[in-house]
């Protein structure tokens, strides 16, 4: 399941990456949750952003600190604690918005109607998965298996002795 979830995850974000650099920029597809939530709050702290991005904190701070080196974003020490830094779009990062947003809609339109050839729509299944996991992590789930497969080894043992 994860090799497939990771060709997927290729074949998308290989084919939009793909469209940034054919329109000459070297914009990073794994870039869009952090613009989007700076979009949406501005400065944030990077537990912040990756609260509103929905990804993890390591996630966040990796995604933020190439960024920086881009510069699209900039970092600075925060009024009460210097260790937490305030993140902010950079000129460069302010300037790119409106190229971004024609893309985003064009990469939201061609999700809805890759949706809609589907059996099932790859949005609803991800969400379901995605919840499914935060309930009961895939961890827990690969314990209760081995479990189960361990009990039914030891059953199948019992009977094949008598």
């Amino acid at each position: 399941m994860g090799t497939r979830l990771r060709h997927l995850l290729e074949l998308l974000d290989g084919a939009v990456e793909a469209t940034y650099a054919a329109d000459g920029n070297d914009y990073r597809p794994r870039f869009t949750p952090v613009m989007r939530a700076l979009l949406e709050q501005e400065p944030s702290t990077v537990g912040q952003i990756a609260m509103a991005a929905g990804i993890t904190q390591p996630a966040a701070t990796q995604t933020v600190a190439l960024m920086v080196q881009e510069g699209l974003l900039s970092s600075e020490p925060g009024p009460s604690d210097a260790r937490q830094r305030l993140i902010r779009l950079t000129d460069s990062g302010r300037a790119l918005v409106p190229w971004l947003r024609v893309r985003w809609a064009a990469t939201a339109d061609a999700a809805e109607r890759l949706d809609a050839e589907l059996p099932a729509p790859l949005s609803e299944v991800l969400d379901a998965a995605i919840h499914a996991l935060e309930t009961k992590s895939f961890g827990a789930r690969i314990a209760e298996s081995r479990e189960r497969l361990e009990k039914s080894r030891k059953k199948a043992r019992k009977q094949s002795t008598r």
